[in-house]
């Protein structure tokens, strides 16, 4: 079955002052939808379409190689996407709590210090991307990555990404990539992000 764009769990201004309604609109309606037009075109008739994104996007050696930069880019681009929306509520924010909270402080040595990281991550990110926090197996990190390109083709789980593609954030923010992250940062649905930690941990 053929890749469609997700409701999204919110109305577009729902994440507003943060984020605005004309940038979810045009993020959502135009831009997602663009990597799933391009997807499904590009995986029709393949032994993978109608599979899981998922799988998809984690056995991309396995695509013909005529499909696989296409397939990277726009199944990356509605993977990346439909966890973004759900990573995100209206009055998020704050801090996680219990084990994932644990995982962060251990890790990075507070939850300030792990924000650093994703901010730094992102905006040093070259051109477009995004920041990640994964689990690699034995525990968190956070991680840059080019373009669509999800963690799972590189075998780590995503917990969180932000998008630091300028599509994301320029209506409201231009160039200022740095206070962007910091407003997005109000948005994060930790319960989510603890759901997907405890489901690896």
């Amino acid at each position: 079955m053929a890749y469609s764009v997700p409701d999204l769990p919110y109305p577009y201004d729902a994440l507003e002052p943060h984020i605005d309604e004309a940038t979810m609109k045009v993020h959502h309606d135009k831009h997602h939808q663009a990597y799933v037009d391009k997807a499904n075109a590009a995986l029709e008739g393949t032994d993978f379409d109608g599979k899981p994104i998922e799988e998809v996007v984690a056995n991309l050696d396995s695509l013909p190689a005529d499909k696989q930069t296409a397939v990277r880019n726009n199944g990356g681009g509605h993977l990346n996407h439909s966890m973004f929306w759900e990573s995100m509520k209206p009055g998020g924010g704050g801090e996680p709590t219990g084990p994932l909270a644990d995982a962060i402080n251990a890790t990075f040595g507070s939850f300030d210090d792990f924000k650093a990281k994703v901010s730094e991550t992102g905006v040093g990110q070259f051109g477009s991307g995004w920041a990640w926090l994964v689990h690699d197996g034995s525990g968190l990190a956070v991680v840059g990555s080019p373009n669509q390109d999800n963690p799972i083709s590189s075998g780590l789980t995503p917990l969180l990404g932000v998008d630091v593609w300028e599509h994301a954030y320029y209506l409201k923010y231009q160039q200022a990539r740095p206070v962007y992250i910091e407003a997005w940062f109000n948005t994060v649905d930790w319960d989510k992000v603890s759901e997907r930690y405890s489901a690896v941990a």
